[in-house]
């Protein structure tokens, strides 16, 4: 239950927040969350699922709510909080703004850090180890071939900076692009890390997890909680028993979760690195003091050159059926993941070999650490080794994975993996690998939810069609087990300040030339002159053809997405604003989401087509076929929830805040001559609606 010291706490920060800032309204909305949240986490709704899923329309003050609702009874409890976003914008907002706020305002007391996933950090040893130029052998151990000057002289230039303090290791801190090339190669990785030795302790990511550890409330992203989770938990954040969950931005993690349960490898790729894994093994096994070291390096020889037997009997395989995979498309989907009995042996073989071969390195990797640790070797001929053997394991890792989901026999309960071969096509053809769960649910089931102290999802558009089902078949939430559900509005005033029209146009989007025609005729006279014009349309090409009839014939200045960064257009969109000129920004899916544009920077917003999406991917075909095979209809069941949250996220671009004003054409008639687009129409705020005949 709620203690009266607990709601006591909460009151006077809140309380408190209200007296520092002036003009301040207490919203109730806000304050209704924040007692929801706290009434949740207390266990007063269930004590086995104390977890609360809140769709909070923009205004409502969700991230004070939240932080105010948590972080006094995960004090009280001794419990960690744990914010999870999916965009870096919000995760800075966290850092930088609210919570430095709440710390300062609220009479809470309480501390925080960012908290990144370990590859952001670079590792100290192989930093100093790519720097060292007078022997090849350092550099050989983690590039393929010896770096070009310029990158030894940017390897310089970080290990002098990180040596003296004037770079604390992350990525993300250094003033300019780090490039993939060089960063995949110093980054800090679990395998070949010494942090066992004096000379490792204070390498960059044990420092940051010193902090992580101390701090009262961590923020990290959806990735990084999805990889403590898949390790057991624990292991990079606090214990999921000992965190009270905040998964902002929410309606991302299905799909995050079912990216990073994904697996792919390279046929002829893995041939190769796995010729050098016997290399390797020899390697420690005569730097080694130890007997203990041969059996494991003469297994290891042999376990691969059987993977490499298999490897090429895949491709030969793949070969022979040139006409039967690849003769129209490059990329071949095994209908209802289901494949040859020949390759699904193959792939038991390989999986299992794989295994094996993951056990007997890492005998031999543990043994050489051993030896390093006891004196026995000495470290400055360990390390590339370590290093070496520790991009091995990754990679056994990964074969493992992605031929273990080959070989699985799918359930008769749940969904089939989605299972699909490309041609790649480079230096030299090979064939990529690649499977992906359908339904992600029962993962974050087994991993969180069923686990978790408590946990709080929230999002400005969790639901779909005015209902939480969509997401909760998604997010494998139970129908009647303790989860609290909770839409609130937002405090703004749509009747009076937006009109949402629906012009009459002579064709619909489907009929895809004449559309396009139709909106270059259209658009001008929808333009607004000295204002702020957002136009977002669902397909790049038809984009890139409007802005391009419109510079020709109109010669309108239009800003148009992939032009210049996204950072550039806003600037620039921002700067014409504020001179009172107009401005038009042309941009595609990715600028309805996270953009925002208050007050005059946006009063005009064009949507040209309803946001379905083409079920192209391998994954979202597979996901249709599935529901087909079940009965249902994958346009109903998918598409339709899909392209309600994709309107309702694009809609939100215009009203930022309580003032705001300005209107919304939707040039899409399917709205009103499809029975679906009613059910759209209702889902969208209370606009007050012009629909033209």
């Amino acid at each position: 239950m709620l203690g009266e010291k607990t709601k006591e706490i909460i009151r006077n920060a809140y309380k408190k927040i209200g007296d520092s800032l002036e003009n301040f309204t207490p919203r109730k909305q806000q304050a209704y969350l924040i007692a929801e949240i706290a009434k949740t986490i207390a266990g007063e709704y269930s004590k086995d699922r104390k977890q609360i899923v809140i769709e909070a329309g923009t205004g409502t003050g969700k991230s004070l709510a939240y932080c105010l609702g948590a972080i006094p009874l995960a004090v009280a409890k001794q419990k960690k909080v744990v914010i999870s976003t999916a965009t870096v914008a919000l995760q800075e907002q966290l850092v930088i703004k609210d919570l430095p706020f709440l710390l300062d305002n609220s009479g809470l007391v309480f501390t925080y850090c960012l908290a990144k996933g370990r590859q952001r950090y670079v590792c100290k040893q192989r930093l100093a180890l790519a720097c060292h130029t007078d022997s090849d052998s350092g550099q050989t151990a983690l590039f393929q071939e010896k770096p070009k000057a310029s990158d030894i002289k940017l390897l310089k230039t970080l290990n002098d900076k990180l040596s003296s303090g004037k770079w604390q290791g992350d990525r993300d801190s250094w003033p300019t692009p780090i490039p993939n090339h060089i960063w995949q190669h110093i980054q800090s990785d679990k395998h070949s890390c010494l942090k066992h030795l004096t000379e490792h302790t204070h390498c960059p990511f044990h420092q940051a997890r010193e902090q992580m550890d101390a701090a009262d409330v961590l923020v990290v992203n959806h990735s990084l909680l999805l990889a403590d989770l898949e390790l057991g938990g624990g292991i990079i954040l606090s214990e999921p028993e000992d965190s009270i969950y905040i998964i902002d931005e929410v309606h991302h993690l299905p799909d995050i979760t079912r990216d990073h349960s994904s697996a792919m490898a390279t046929v002829k790729g893995a041939i190769d690195w796995l010729g050098k894994v016997a290399v390797t093994s020899d390697k420690i096994s005569n730097l080694s003091k130890s007997q203990r070291a041969i059996s494991p390096s003469l297994k290891l020889a042999d376990l691969t050159q059987e993977i490499i037997a298999d490897l090429q009997k895949v491709n030969s395989f793949l070969d022979a059926n040139q006409q039967v995979y690849f003769s129209q498309e490059k990329q071949y989907r095994f209908e209802n993941g289901i494949i040859p009995k020949n390759l699904k042996n193959l792939a038991e073989d390989i999986a299992g070999a794989s295994k094996k071969a993951l056990s007997e390195i890492t005998k031999l990797y543990n043994l050489l650490m051993e030896e390093v640790k006891d004196g026995s070797v000495q470290m400055y001929l360990a390390e590339p080794l370590l290093a070496e053997s520790g991009f091995e394991i990754q990679r056994l890792e990964n074969l493992e994975k992605i031929w273990f989901m080959y070989a699985k026999t799918d359930s008769e309960k749940g969904a089939p993996l989605a299972r699909w071969i490309e041609k790649t096509t480079g230096k030299r053809d090979d064939y990529l690998i690649s499977a992906s769960p359908i339904e992600v649910g029962f993962m974050l089931e087994d991993n969180l939810w069923s686990k978790c102290e408590a946990a709080v999802l929230c999002s400005a558009t969790v639901c779909a069609l005015n209902s939480f089902d969509h997401f909760r078949r998604q997010a494998g939430l139970g129908n009647n087990d303790g989860t609290q559900y909770k839409k609130l509005d937002s405090p703004f005033n749509y009747q009076e300040n937006a009109v949402l029209t629906i012009p009459n146009m002579q064709f619909e989007p489907n009929v895809s030339d004449k559309f396009t025609d139709e909106l270059i005729k259209k658009l001008p006279g929808m333009l607004k002159d000295k204002q702020a014009n957002l136009v977002l349309f669902s397909s790049y090409w038809q984009m890139e053809k409007v802005a391009e009839a419109l510079r020709d014939k109109k010669k309108l200045k239009i800003q148009v997405q992939g032009e210049t960064s996204r950072q550039q257009i806003i600037e620039s969109h921002k700067a014409l604003c504020d001179d009172g000129k107009t401005s038009i920004v042309f941009g595609s899916q990715s600028f309805s989401e996270g953009l925002d544009l208050p007050g005059k920077y946006l009063t005009n917003l064009i949507i040209t087509k309803l946001p379905f999406s083409v079920p192209t991917s391998p994954v979202d075909q597979a996901q249709a076929e599935y529901i087909k095979l079940k009965g249902g209809n994958p346009f109903m069941s998918l598409s339709v929830p899909d392209a309600s949250k994709k309107l309702i996220q694009s809609c939100g671009r215009l009203l930022r805040n309580e003032k705001d004003t300005g209107m919304i054409s939707i040039l899409d008639r399917r709205l009103v001559s499809k029975r679906y687009g009613k059910e759209l129409l209702d889902a969208l705020p209370p606009f007050k609606r012009n629909i033209e005949y």
